[in-house]
């Protein structure tokens, strides 16, 4: 029976492995040890309260990952307090998929970002995750665009 807990700090090794996994299945070539980098950002953010994630359990492996940044940005008619929700991290094993997991964390992630008072939550959704999110109601942008350095 797959159970629903919050990440804490001594399951960052298998969240970073699992989310490096999830980028590489999302088409990313780069080869750069994102390690360090994710260890950083989600001790830092962990402990402020800015970033949050909900874990997919089925006994004590983790099955599928969830998370969620907090940013603020200049108030806007959107966000009238300038808070938004980053989605990010949405990953399912694959022998789990077609289970309702990743509907189950994204509703959580999403009333996290409603309880921190985000006006809206953005992702970038990878080809695979589209009909999840807008199923849930998520509504393309059009306007999004990237600038890379």
């Amino acid at each position: 029976m797959i159970e629903y807990q919050k990440l804490t700090s001594d399951q960052l090794d298998t969240f970073i492995r699992m989310r490096i996994k999830q980028l590489r299945e999302e088409g990313a070539t780069e080869e750069i040890d994102l390690v360090p980098a994710l260890q950083d950002y989600y001790h830092r953010h962990m402990a402020d309260g800015t970033f949050v994630s909900w874990l997919a359990m089925d006994g004590e492996k983790i099955v599928g990952t969830s998370g969620m940044s907090f940013v603020e940005k200049p108030p806007y008619f959107g966000s009238p307090n300038g808070r938004i929700g980053l989605l990010s991290s949405m990953y399912t094993d694959p022998d789990y998929r077609r289970q309702g997991i990743a509907k189950e964390l994204l509703s959580r992630v999403v009333n996290e970002a409603r309880v921190f008072g985000c006006g809206c939550v953005q992702i970038t959704a990878s080809d695979m995750g589209t009909l999840l999110y807008s199923d849930f109601g998520f509504v393309r942008n059009g306007n999004f665009m990237q600038y890379k350095f």
